[in-house]
């Protein structure tokens, strides 16, 4: 498992997907209102094999896309 750590500068509705490398969706980790502030989020990625994925933090006005390796 991992931790997905973010900051909001204010409340805000927020979805956070997991997709593989072909960019395929995965699964969506989280998904609801957080208040303003940092925010740690644990993906447990043990059903998943390795390589590289992404998540996606999506808002309203916002979108950022990371990669993240999964080795075992």
């Amino acid at each position: 498992s991992t931790t997905i750590t973010f900051s909001l500068p204010k409340e805000t509705q927020l979805k956070i997907n997991i997709y593989n490398a072909l960019g395929e969706f995965v699964e969506t980790l989280a998904a609801g209102t957080y208040d303003a502030g940092y925010h740690k989020i644990t993906f447990d990625a043990s059903s998943l094999s390795s390589g590289v994925y992404f998540y996606s933090l999506m808002s309203a006005d916002f979108v950022q896309v990371k990669k993240m390796i999964l080795l075992r």
